[in-house]
């Protein structure tokens, strides 16, 4: 029985969305569940995806808040 979870950041994928839509979340879903089918042999109905989004304001890289990674990273 796998478990897989994702980490995406709660931001759209387009400039006027502020999350993934559902269509993306189960398009996520989906090519999980049928990665590990192709390759592991796992079946579909005992594979369960958990998508945990987080706030931009929780999510850090390279030692800094994203937003200003991202700002750091636009000015270099």
């Amino acid at each position: 029985m796998p478990i897989v979870t994702i980490q995406i950041t709660r931001e759209g994928s387009a400039a006027s969305a502020s999350a993934a839509t559902a269509e993306e979340k189960a398009a996520l879903i989906r090519g999980v569940s049928e990665l590990l089918r192709d390759v592991l042999n796992k079946p579909l109905t005992s594979t369960f995806v958990v998508i945990d989004e987080v706030d931009t304001e929780n999510w850090g890289r390279g030692g800094l808040p994203v937003e200003q990674f991202r700002q750091q990273q636009a000015t270099e």
